[in-house]
Parts: structure tokens; C-alpha cells; sequence
């Protein structure tokens, strides 16, 4: 929580900002599956008073992250391993049906914009290895990668169910498990295959390319969630049942 932290003399942040910085911190995991949102702890650490935070937190609550329960407050939304395992599977269909509808009409600018995201993934992973001070960076990459394309198929029902998808932890783009550096590599190898079929307007390869690629990351998320539900699932669904312990972070 100490990330909300607000240093003395910053500006005020407003409702649209609070939903941001909390909808970040679920998706990234800083906030976890069940976390209880105490609002009088989290007003302190953000520097707001408790009207806006209550205003965020039930816009969360509305765009499915949180959940309030009566007399028990806010809580962070469970997923079930179904739920991720659908979630994904539907993500991946609807990024691909992106790639086709962009490739029609995408613009040299546009491609531009995707290689010069692949470049900054290739000078992130240069170093040979996976390194904490780069997962940010490149997470911030592959949100844009991804949105680039999504926004860019010109369709807003689209956008809008692949948007609500992106809601759900472990099935955004926010966040993948990752614990091998080749994995990574091969998951940045599909940004530059998609990047130029696209820019050759090859929408069905770049289609089948992000099919794969998200079916890929998340396969990866699956396996790790399933070797550690505890830390990733519902109590109920962690070994031992309801109150089952999380594996230490």
C-alpha cells in the first residue's frame, strides 16, 4: 500500500484520477484478489478525502474490480480459474478479430508506432535477463502495443469488450507470470511477427499470430496460477479451503 503515498504539496487528485491509480494497482497486483479496501487507510495514503475515494472505489465496484459487501466495505474482486481461463480464451479471439479489422485501414504511421514499440521491448530485454527495474517499462509497452491495435480496428463495440476484459487481473495486459527470460523473449518475438504483418496489411497472419500469442501468455498465467492457487485464487478455491494460508511473496 505504500504506493499511494502522497509527498506534501502535490496537487489534489480528482475522482477520475483515484479510479485510475486504484484500477492500476488490481490489474498489476498491488492490490490483490480479496484485499479489503479500508477506506479511512486509504484516503490517508492517497491524501483525499473519503467523499472521492468512495466515488472511485463504487466506479470500480460498477466496472466489475471491487465488490461491497453491507457492513463489510469494499473488497478486491475474485476470479475464479474458470474465470481466467474463459477470460483469456475470449481475449485472444477478439485481439485477433482486432489485427483483421486494423490491417484494412492501418496507416504507415501507425506501423511506425508499432516497430518503434517492439524497439523499445528489444532495448528493455537487451541486458539478457529479467530485471525489476524493467518490468514497468515494458509493461507500459505492451499495454500500449496491444491498445495500438485494438484502438486502431476502428470498432468500438470491439474495444469496449476487449476493454472489459483488460478489467479482469491475470487476463489483462497489465500483467503476465513470468519465470524463465526465454519465455519473454518469445512472448516479444510475436510483437515484432504481428508488427510486420501488419505492416505488410496481412490481417489473417497477424490474426493468427495474436491468437497464438495470447494463448501462449496465458497458458504461462495458468500454469502458474494452478502450481500456486493460494497466492493467485479465492481462499475457497486454495489448497486447504476457506482460510487457507498465501504463499509468502
Amino acid at each position: 500500500m505504500q504506493d499511494f503515498v502522497r509527498e506534501e504539496g502535490q496537487p489534489p487528485v480528482t475522482s477520475e484520477q483515484l479510479v485510475a491509480q486504484l484500477r492500476e494497482a488490481i490489474l498489476c497486483g498491488t492490490l490483490r484478489p480479496g484485499d479489503r479496501l479500508h477506506q479511512d487507510r486509504l484516503a490517508e495514503e492517497m491524501g483525499v478525502s473519503r467523499t472521492p475515494l468512495r466515488t472511485a472505489l463504487t466506479t470500480l465496484a460498477q466496472a466489475g474490480l471491487v465488490r461491497y459487501e453491507t457492513n463489510r466495505g469494499f473488497r478486491v474482486r475474485e476470479f475464479s480459474m474458470s474465470d481466467l481461463r474463459h477470460g483469456l480464451r475470449v481475449r485472444a479471439e477478439l485481439e485477433a478479430l482486432a489485427c483483421r479489422l486494423f490491417a484494412l485501414h492501418i496507416t504507415d504511421a501507425e506501423v511506425e508506432h508499432l516497430h518503434d514499440l517492439v524497439r523499445q521491448g528489444d532495448a528493455l530485454l537487451a541486458c539478457g535477463t529479467l530485471r525489476p527495474e524493467t518490468q514497468v517499462p515494458y509493461r507500459q509497452m505492451n499495454v500500449e502495443f496491444h491498445g495500438t491495435i485494438y484502438r486502431g480496428a476502428g470498432n468500438p463495440w470491439l474495444q469496449s469488450f476487449i476493454e472489459q476484459l483488460h478489467s479482469v487481473p491475470l487476463v489483462s495486459d497489465r500483467i503476465a507470470i513470468w519465470e524463465d527470460y526465454a519465455d519473454v523473449v518469445r512472448s516479444h518475438d510475436d510483437h515484432r511477427r504481428i508488427a510486420d504483418a501488419l505492416g505488410q496489411r496481412d490481417g489473417e497472419r497477424a490474426a493468427r499470430i495474436m491468437l497464438e500469442h495470447v494463448s501462449f501468455v496465458g497458458a504461462g498465467t495458468l500454469t502458474r496460477v494452478s502450481q500456486f492457487p493460494d497466492e493467485f485464487l479465492p481462499p475457497a478455491e486454495a489448497p486447504g479451503g476457506p482460510g487457507a494460508r498465501r504463499r509468502p511473496s
